[in-house]
């Protein structure tokens, strides 16, 4: 007999939540946007369905605006709008089959396993495929009253009026698109900037390992950047479709319009850490100042990520760019080698894609990097 059977149920504890008290406040108050929706929403759709159109049994009104509420968090415009109408014919569908095969214990059985094999054909998952198994037991086991029209329209009509309550709710009370993007931008500038970091100090201690660490690095960033672009098409829809984030449409804009710049950064970081780890492990020496430029370069980094969220004028970020770039070029020795011409060739055009980032045009930025 195993140890584990020796020990009295009533001894048997639950593993303890590594979440505080705290941890769950805080969690709470930042979920303020999600408990207005659902109260606003469900109370919307049961108010509509019952007391505007007479609906005895509008359970389907509330059950829908969650489905949406909760499951169409994060989601495009397009599939939030699919998800409104799927929910609302996944119950008339569910409710056509009933009338065809009547309630019961067997019917139930099989309703539910139907709709979790075509919400599996059909790519959902999680959250939404529980909701829909849950809807089609309440489809089977609960049976219309009487005199309450056909069950099959109202509970379609239900469903379409809570989808709606919930879709109305998510463009009334939308999210923070500015905040949204804006953490995901300045994580990425952080690990860039530290990427850079740590470039500049393998050049000064001749460190080939903490290069080949800032190379990890970059490429670990990728994600990060894809994440980010998923963001800015989500929060850019949100301007366009919330009255309530009109006014955000220009400052969301500047951060969508830097992703491409922001992407060609990270390729030349990593090609940046990639030289300087291939110059350290041949044992070539790092000219004479080039750490200072890539230093420089990490600082602008976090200049550039400040005056994004600001909405500044960019222009300390751009001399701090121009100047790391000045100083690589200055860094260059006579006698240069494939890598250390490279690296210098990197800072340059990691300043130029920040640069245009910025909103800098090619000629401002060709005038500025030209040091002949």
């Amino acid at each position: 007999m195993s140890p584990s059977r020796d020990v009295p149920l009533w001894r048997i504890r639950l593993p303890r939540s590594e979440l505080t008290w705290n941890d769950r406040l805080r969690m709470l108050r930042k979920r303020w946007r999600l408990l207005l929706r659902l109260g606003g929403a469900t109370a919307a759709a049961y108010f509509v369905s019952t007391h505007l159109l007479g609906h005895s049994q509008a359970f389907f009104a509330p059950i829908s605006a969650v489905i949406v509420i909760i499951a169409g968090a994060g989601l495009r415009a397009r599939t939030l709008f699919e998800l409104v109408l799927g929910v609302a014919l996944g119950v008339l569908v569910g409710e056509l089959l009933i009338l065809a095969i009547g309630r019961g214990t067997w019917q139930i059985a099989l309703v539910v396993v139907l709709t979790v094999i075509a919400c599996t054909l059909l790519g959902i998952k999680g959250l939404a495929m529980t909701q829909a198994a849950n809807s089609s037991v309440l489809l089977a086991a609960v049976i219309p009253a009487a005199n309450a029209g056909n069950p099959a329209v109202t509970r379609f009509a239900d469903a379409l009026i809570g989808g709606c309550a919930g879709l109305a709710m998510i463009l009334l009370v939308p999210r923070n698109a500015v905040r949204d993007i804006d953490i995901e931008v300045q994580s990425l500038l952080r690990r860039l900037g530290g990427v850079l970091g740590q470039i500049a100090e393998a050049m000064r201690q001749q460190d080939n390992d903490l290069a080949e660490r800032a190379l990890a690095e970059a490429r670990a960033m990728q994600p990060g950047l894809q994440a980010l672009e998923s963001t800015a098409a989500s929060v850019s829809e949100i301007t366009r479709m919330s009255p309530m984030r009109w006014k955000q449409r220009e400052h969301v804009g500047m951060y969508v319009g830097a992703i491409r710049d922001f992407d060609n950064a990270i390729r030349d970081a990593r090609v940046l850490a990639r030289r300087t780890a291939a110059m350290l492990r041949h044992h070539e020496q790092a000219p004479a100042g080039m750490d200072l430029a890539v230093e420089s370069l990490s600082k602008a980094v976090g200049i550039f990520a400040d005056d994004l969220s600001e909405r500044d004028d960019f222009e300390q970020a751009r001399r701090q760019l121009v100047d790391a770039a000045r100083i690589a070029v200055m860094a260059l020795p006579g006698a240069m080698t494939m890598n250390t011409a490279a690296i210098a060739a990197q800072v340059r055009s990691l300043a130029a894609d920040l640069l245009y980032a910025s909103g800098a045009t090619r000629d401002e930025i060709d005038e500025r990097l030209d040091f002949d």
